[in-house]
Order: structure tokens, then sequence, then C-alpha cells
């Protein structure tokens, strides 16, 4: 009997001994403990940072709407964009990066048990990174049309099959309608709080931010599916839309590094002095008496000057970047209010029952670009009123076929500013302004990006279909949105 009993408590030792043993060999650092809302943060930021940075290694959008152009290396200016690999490393930021993150974010969200309140938190938290997920695939659906996207984030596939990038589009209108449908915007739990660097976990906003990607997709459409697009986007405008420059979607950013905007890191922080404005914009500019050049730009010996697009210039010898662009805490725009009445004033010439007219819309686009730049309503007043800016004039002089689409898609273009990659999708799209290529550019303009020449490797079937059915991997290509 004793002997029985020395051997119970024995074994009672050893089964603590092994559960402390366990508790502490957990490895705290493991990724798999780390919280959804972590991994939504920093998908957030991978996400922006890839969005508004000017390293030409991931970022090229600034140079082929001929914002700016380069100082001395002119390869990515003439459209160069194999040495450095710049499809990979764009694929690989939004898929890897910003994709994988927001996955990971839904899973372990998705799985984390909560009660009572945070039932309703849990699901706007879940909503929110699917926002997110579709925003960042159409961004990578408008740069090289179709891609992996039904199998591309499933690590047992390793050559994920390409799908067709209309089908996959009108599929990411879904998710979003769903994601709206689902967000509960009455409630006082909201969502992510300070893990979003955008809203700050504000569930109104998000829901607005929504409707207005909605509006955008579906605008993208219009030469393609007409139907989809007037429904998509009068579902977004009664839903509501953004309404001010309150509800733009900016990312704060620090003014410590490593969490500084990048392009403060590109600009400043790395002493390099690579970029200058293209004459393009800024002779556009001078001729409106454009009252954003003074943030746009600074001053050269008293006058705004652009370089030539292209060609080595003398860094001191043009305007540069806007000061408040080489500021660590300048904000990360993704979405605002000018960009929703664009695409509103564009809706009203097309037909679709969204309210107002196009120069109502137009306005209103331009004055909130104004006054997010720091202007005033009288400098949008007196903009506004010259012959060259008024809508119906600028309509009565256009030589256009379409005459709206070259007056809307030039002030768009000129409010877009900083805003490269969205900039480079309502270029094509609208065709307007006229961008010469420069004289030593190695192709025409870029409408899309080729594939990763990885791909190849990597997955050879699946690239060379895709690249058959959009009509060949070039930069050349037309995508199945830009059709006219």
């Amino acid at each position: 009997m004793k002997k029985i009993l020395i051997f119970m408590i024995f074994t009672v030792l050893i089964n603590f001994s092994c559960t402390d043993l366990e508790d502490l060999n957990v490895n705290v650092k493991d990724p798999a403990q780390v919280p959804g809302e972590s991994l939504f943060t920093s998908a957030q930021k991978q996400l922006l940072d890839q969005m508004v940075r000017a390293n030409v290694n991931f970022n090229v959008f600034r140079l082929y709407v001929q914002y700016w152009t380069e100082v001395t290396y002119t390869d990515e200016s003439n459209y160069e964009i194999v040495d450095r690999t710049i499809p990979e490393q764009v694929w690989d930021e939004l898929y890897k990066d910003a994709l994988k993150d927001f996955n990971e974010a839904d899973k372990v969200i998705r799985e984390t048990e909560v009660f009572d309140h945070l039932v309703i938190q849990k699901n706007n938290k879940l909503q929110i990174v699917e926002i997110m997920s579709v925003y960042t695939w159409s961004v990578l659906v408008e740069t090289f049309g179709d891609i992996p996207y039904s199998q591309a984030l499933d690590i047992n596939t390793l050559s994920p099959q390409y799908d067709d990038g209309l089908t996959i589009y009108r599929d990411l209108i879904s998710r979003l309608n769903a994601a709206i449908l689902l967000l509960d915007v009455n409630n006082e739990y909201g969502s992510f709080g300070s893990e979003d660097n955008i809203y700050q976990g504000d569930v109104a906003k998000w829901y607005t931010f929504a409707n207005s990607l909605k509006l955008r997709m579906g605008m993208l459409l219009a030469d393609v599916d007409p139907t989809l697009s007037q429904t998509t986007v009068e579902e977004a405008v009664t839903a509501g839309v953004m309404t001010s420059n309150i509800d733009n979607a900016l990312f704060m950013y620090s003014a410590v590094q490593p969490n500084t905007n990048p392009v403060y890191v590109d600009l400043v922080a790395s002493g390099r002095k690579d970029f200058i404005p293209v004459n393009t914009i800024v002779d556009l500019m001078n001729t409106l008496n454009d009252p954003r050049r003074s943030d746009y730009f600074t001053l050269h010996e008293g006058e705004y000057v652009g370089g030539e697009n292209g060609v080595e210039n003398s860094f001191n010898s043009y305007s540069h970047a806007g000061d408040r662009m080489h500021q660590p805490t300048f904000e990360g725009d993704i979405f605002d209010y000018a960009e929703v009445e664009f695409l509103l004033a564009e809706a009203v010439e097309r037909g679709y029952a969204v309210g107002g007219t196009a120069q109502s819309h137009y306005d209103a686009a331009i004055g909130a670009s104004i006054e997010f730049w720091s202007g005033t309503p009288a400098e949008t007043a007196t903009y506004l009123a010259q012959p060259d800016v008024n809508y119906l004039t600028a309509l009565a002089t256009s030589t256009a076929s379409e005459p709206w689409k070259e007056v809307i898609g030039t002030q768009k273009w000129l409010a877009l500013y900083n805003r490269g990659v969205e900039a480079w999708t309502e270029w094509r799209k609208f065709d307007f302004p006229v961008l010469v290529p420069p004289p030593d550019a190695v192709s025409v303009t870029p409408l899309r990006l080729t594939y990763p020449i990885i791909e190849q490797t990597l997955n050879a079937s699946g690239w060379s279909a895709a690249s058959a059915a959009i009509g060949g991997d070039d930069v050349g290509t037309h995508l199945f949105w830009d059709v006219n």
C-alpha cells in the first residue's frame, strides 16, 4: 500500500512538472500566437506603404502619369521595368505582405472565441478586413489583369491557376456587397480602435469607405459591363458615399521610423535627390493659375518650373516636391472625397441616377481637392471661373469626341497628384490628358504591368494561359475594362 501511495504521488508530480514545462516551452513570439488585430495593422501598413511610396523598385506610377521624373537614373521614367524586377516587387508587396496578412488576420479573428457585445465587435473587424482585402485585390486586377485569385492564398497550391480579371472583379463587388450588409454601424462597440491607422475603428467611416470603393469599382466597369456598372454605382450612392474631406481614407504615419511616411523616407531620410516634377503637370497648372501649386511644388527662383520627362535634369535647376510631402507624418491617402465627386460627375454623364449635375459634382470635386491641399473656398471660386476650367465652357472648347472625358479626366488627373496608382488607372480609363512618352521610352506608356518573370518558371502553365487570355503579356495590352 505504501508503495502504491508513493507511486501515485510521483505520478502527480510528474504531470504537474510536464504541464509547467509545456507552459514554459510556449514561444510567445511564434507567428501562430500573433493576434489578428496585429496582423491587420501590419497588413494595412504594408498596403499603404506600397500605395504611397516613391521608391522606383516598388512604385513607378507617379512617373507613368508624368507627375514626377527622375533626375539622373532615368530608366523607370522611360518605362524600363525588367532590371529592377518591378512587376515582381509590386506582386509580392500586395500578395505576400498585404493579402497574406489580411487573410491570416481573418482566420485568427474568426477562430477567437468571444462573448456578449464582443461578438458584434468581432463581426465588424471581420468585415473591415474583408473590405481592405477587396481593395487590395482590386489594385492587383487593375494592374495586371488576369491573376491567381481563387487558389492564390492556398499554401498547398504551389502553382495556382489564373482567374479571369472580369470574373474576379464581379466577385469582388459581391464580396464588398456582403461586407457592407454585415457591418453594424448602429452599435457602441466599434471594431479595431487604435489598431486601425486609417479610421481608428470608426465603423460608420468604414461603411462610407466601402460604398465609395463600390462606386469606384462600378464606374470602372462602365464600358465593359454597363448594367452591373450602373446598378453598383446607384446602390453605392443610395447607401452613402463620402460627402466631405472628413471622410477621406488617410493613413496616419508617425514621426518616428520605421513608421514614417515612405515618401519622407525616399525624399528626405535617404539623402537622395532623385525626383523633380515634370513640366507636363507644372506647365498646365501654371497656365491655369492653380492654387495647389504651392503645396504640390516648391518655387525655383520665384517660379514653378518642371523638368523634361525621361531625360537627365539638374536637380537644382527645377522645382521639387512640395514641403508638405517632406514631412514624416504626411498622411497616406488611398481614397478621398474629391475622387468621389469626380466619379459622380462621370456617372451623371453616363446617365446614371446619382443626383446632381455633372457640373455640380465636378465643381465639388475641384473644391474638395483645393481645400484638402490648404486652399480656400475663395481660391476655388476664382479657379472655377476661368474659361479653361469652368465645366460648360471647357466642354464647349474641347475637340475630343467625348468632351466630358477630357474635361473630367484632366481635372481628375490634377487632383490625384501624389496618388500615382489611382491616377494611372484613371488615365487609362479616360485617356486624358494626352501624355506623350519621353523620347527614349522603351515602350508605349504602360497600360499594365507584365507578370513577374519568376511566374514563367514557377507557374509556367498558369502564366502561359493568362498571357494568351489577355492578349499577350505586354505593357501595351489593354485590360478588360480599358476598351474605349
